[in-house]
């Protein structure tokens, strides 16, 4: 599976997982939402660390890139705030920037 996938895979996973908990926490959600979450949690961890990479910290910062933008589609598909054009700028950067560390040259 390409990296983008994987990273955009992990996303949703780890955005899932960690929205199960704050439901839990600030939503008064039933603490079984914490079941699903920890699985979806699981999942995200185990997709990350499928992805091709000679090193698991370059992996998690290019990650970080897509975790951003996919945090603010989560705020619009999932909450139905939109994000706001600062919303959109920034993570267009962090992606620009997860984009420069997976596609640079090495060794």
């Amino acid at each position: 599976m390409p990296t983008f996938l994987l990273y955009a895979a992990a996303a949703l996973a780890e955005i899932a997982g960690c929205f199960s908990v704050w439901a839990w926490w600030r939503l008064n959600a039933s603490p079984l939402w914490l079941v699903p979450g920890g699985a979806s949690l699981g999942a995200f961890a185990f997709l990350l660390a499928l992805t091709e990479s000679d090193a698991a910290g370059r992996a998690f910062a290019a990650y970080g890139g897509v975790y951003i933008a996919a945090s603010l589609a989560w705020l619009w598909a999932a909450e139905g705030q939109r994000p706001d054009r600062f919303d959109c700028a920034g993570a267009a950067l962090c992606l620009a920037g997860a984009a420069v560390i997976v596609l640079a040259p090495r060794g």
